[in-house]
């Protein structure tokens, strides 16, 4: 716990008055315990309280100020305003971020990059019924939006395991003049023609049967694996009322995979392989999910908030 800034915990918790009428399990008490919970693998909060107060004599040492009661934490996780741990986390990722500012990330290009996608978390629909997914299925979705230097999220939103990922496009903060690279699955031209108008960038996987007019070919370098540069102007009745101006296309070969891509992105001014080179690093997102699952106990709750 040495790493978290107690002025900084103090500052959220005051923020949204955390510790008002608490006489027992303050805000800091209810983070070491949740956080001991996570590293020790506890599986219910009665197996949190058995598992602490078993150790009473190590509890002053280990930061606690009172016994853990079962009720007195359920109540906490229940009550508790969650937005003080998210501003915390928020600002452990600022500190994170500074640390990874100056990685290579094998990229000529003085921008942030971000990586946005979804994964899917099961859960047992019996346990968890609030999480309805399918008829005998519970799940959540997590949208995440990671810095690839370093591979930290920035923005994290959880939804019903049925919300559209589409969805996290309106509420998803932009940066202005970085780029943000998705896959397919979130092309709507609407949505990312109000990330332009936000002066933020994208890069973004075309679909197959999309409809457009091309306007100029670009020269290209085809030894690079670059197939065609263009301006292209979308001629679908719906995608040229969502996004009215001029986009690029570029398409890629990739010998290594032997698969065809094609790219489309509102920023005209980056070599078209360096298109590519932008969507190779999208997978970093998808190895964080594979890293969270691996080493994280997340399909094991505590309790529902209500606010």
């Amino acid at each position: 716990m040495e790493y978290v800034s107690h002025n900084e915990f103090n500052r959220c918790v005051d923020r949204y008055n955390g510790n008002k009428s608490v006489r027992q399990l303050t805000c800091w008490d209810q983070f070491l315990v949740m956080a001991f919970a996570q590293l020790t693998y506890r599986e219910s909060l009665r197996d949190i309280a058995v598992c602490l107060n078993s150790r009473r004599s190590k509890l002053y040492h280990s930061g606690l100020s009172h016994i853990v009661k079962k009720s007195t934490l359920a109540e906490a996780n229940e009550n508790r305003n969650w937005k003080i741990y998210a501003h915390l986390a928020q600002s452990l990722i600022d500190v994170a971020r500074e640390l990874y500012a100056d990685t290579d990330i094998g990229l000529d290009l003085d921008a942030t990059v971000y990586a946005l996608d979804s994964t899917t978390i099961d859960l047992c629909l019996s346990l968890f019924p609030w999480a309805k997914f399918r008829k005998t299925k519970a799940a959540i979705k997590l949208h995440t939006l990671i810095d690839i230097h370093g591979s930290i999220p920035t923005f994290i939103d959880i939804t019903s395991g049925k919300s559209h990922d589409l969805n996290v496009l309106d509420i998803l903060p932009i940066e202005p003049g970085s780029f943000i690279v998705m896959d397919r699955g979130y092309i709507d031209f609407t949505r990312l023609f109000t990330l332009h108008l936000s002066l933020g960038f994208f890069v973004i996987r075309a679909k197959d049967k999309l409809k457009f007019r091309r306007q100029f070919s670009h020269p290209i370098d085809k030894s690079s694996g670059v197939r065609s540069d263009q301006t292209i102007i979308l001629t679908g009745q719906r995608a040229k009322n969502g996004y009215s101006v001029p986009l690029r296309r570029v398409s890629y070969y990739s010998v290594d995979q032997d698969k065809h891509y094609v790219f489309l992105t509102n920023n005209f001014g980056i070599a078209p392989l360096m298109v590519a080179d932008l969507y190779r690093k999208r997978w970093l997102v998808e190895l964080f999910f594979k890293w969270i699952k691996q080493h994280l106990r997340i399909k094991q709750f505590f309790g529902t908030l209500n606010q």
